[in-house]
């Protein structure tokens, strides 16, 4: 099954993407979930603040300026572990990255 570009846009629906691994058995992959966060970096979003670690990063989507919160799960597992990305408000912003 090929996932079409426009399965990767953002839509006022989506509030969450998270990533996760799949076990296929004798290897690990991506699923579409953290492939669609990794399209989405590089495409649609734009970086507003680099945080650490902890924190993440924020981004902006410039089509309706929404701000994304983006984050690895599991950032003490080897290259951090699957993403996530979530929409946030102005305020949660400003308490997460000052």
């Amino acid at each position: 099954m090929d996932i079409e570009l426009t399965d990767y846009e953002l839509t006022p629906e989506t509030t969450m993407i998270r990533g996760f691994w799949l076990d296929l058995g004798s290897r690990v992959e991506k699923d579409s979930g953290w492939m669609r966060i990794e399209w989405l970096i590089a495409n649609r979003l734009e970086l507003v603040k680099q945080g650490d670690t902890e924190r993440g990063m924020l981004y902006r989507y410039p089509a309706d300026n929404s701000l994304w919160h983006y984050w690895l799960v599991a950032p003490q597992m080897a290259d951090g572990g699957p993403p996530a990305l979530e929409k946030i408000s102005t305020e949660q912003a400003a308490t997460i990255f000052g």
